[in-house]
């Protein structure tokens, strides 16, 4: 997978990315991930295609949710919600707060010619 670091991050760089539909990660992104996604956000858009926006992790979220008054269960709800609002999306972006990068992952196959 690519990486880039957020320093470097560039439009250049991302157009590139989303039109060859590549996926990536940006490392380094501190206390800049809700610029940083916002900007993939609007490139992947500005494409036609469509994104997903998760916090990578959320799935430990749910399971403690579940020890606490059931407070698992509103968090399952609110990513089953989530997810289906965001139906099969051209890429996710994944935000990792805890190792400070984003990645972005192409999901759809190449359609058959």
């Amino acid at each position: 997978m690519h990486t880039v670091k957020y320093d470097s991050l560039n439009s250049t760089y991302l157009d590139s990315m989303i039109t060859n539909k590549k996926s990536f990660e940006v490392l380094g992104v501190g206390g800049n991930i809700k610029e940083c996604v916002s900007l993939l956000e609007k490139t992947i858009e500005s494409n036609g295609l469509t994104c997903r926006i998760y916090t990578e992790g959320r799935a430990a979220g749910i399971a403690s949710g579940l020890l606490v008054a059931g407070l698992g269960v509103v968090t399952a709800a609110g990513i089953a919600a989530h997810n289906l609002a965001t139906y099969n999306p051209d890429y996710e972006i994944g935000k990792n707060l805890v190792k400070n990068k984003i990645t972005v992952k192409f999901k759809k196959e190449p359609k058959a010619k």
